[in-house]
């Protein structure tokens, strides 16, 4: 009797972990929705215009950021004389890269598409979950820096796994971590994300944006401009 009952016990506490697992997870995703501004705020946007100075391994440059939501997202980049644009759309992606030897634009891999595409989206694949087919998973807490952040993997509908780490005070997205091909070789691509401020707008972004490709390469981003929901041609997307 002892024994069955034990099992019993066993089931319940199992099941009641899993629920409250899958909670902690939407809690935490919605604690940082509400960080950056709100379902109603963010639904408002309808486009963001960005600029800022850019560190690449100790030489300097610039990158412009458009997205016009739910349609494209294109990053231009300028490093010492050296222009690369990657972009994203609704239905594919393309970059121009000189410094991998391409000169003209060119569709992006499948993969690279696939871990890329949520960029049309304010707050990424947590703009809407459900409807996107995004699953989320409670990976317990890591520790980043003097931070000890909650750690949730988001696998897309593309079975694409990526880990975000958040800040259980603010809420925000600290940094996320997604294994990509790029050039055929597979690499962990780190990204880390801080001094959130406030826009006009009521939306609140990272003005510092540090990329780390495997520990080969690094970018640092800081943002000084920002415009929110002004016009933007969608044909900027389109592959030249």
């Amino acid at each position: 009797m002892k024994t069955l009952k034990f099992i019993a016990l066993s089931i319940i506490t199992l099941f009641v972990m899993q629920v409250v697992t899958a909670q902690t997870a939407d809690e935490i995703v919605g604690k940082y929705i509400d960080a950056i501004g709100g379902k109603d705020q963010i639904s408002k946007i309808t486009s963001m215009y960005t600029e800022g100075s850019l560190d690449v391994m100790g030489g300097q440059g610039t990158i412009k950021h458009t997205l016009l939501v739910g349609k494209g997202a294109k990053d231009e980049i300028d490093v010492q004389g050296t222009s690369v644009t990657m972009c994203v759309t609704d239905s594919a992606g393309w970059t121009i890269n000189p410094m991998t030897g391409n000169y003209n634009a060119e569709y992006m891999a499948p993969e690279q598409y696939k871990a890329s595409k949520d960029q049309i989206y304010v707050g990424g694949p947590f703009a809407d979950i459900a409807n996107n087919g995004y699953k989320l998973e409670m990976a317990g807490q890591q520790a980043i820096g003097d931070l000890n952040t909650n750690k949730v993997i988001v696998t897309s509908a593309d079975s694409i796994a990526t880990q975000y780490f958040f800040d259980p005070e603010t809420g925000y997205l600290v940094q996320l971590i997604q294994t990509s091909n790029i050039g055929g070789q597979s690499m962990d691509i780190t990204v880390g994300f801080s001094d959130y401020r406030k826009t006009d707008a009521g939306l609140t972004i990272p003005y510092k944006v540090e990329t780390n490709y495997g520990g080969q390469f690094f970018l640092t981003e800081i943002i000084n401009k920002v415009d929110i929901n002004q016009p933007v041609d969608p044909t900027i997307f389109v592959k030249p």
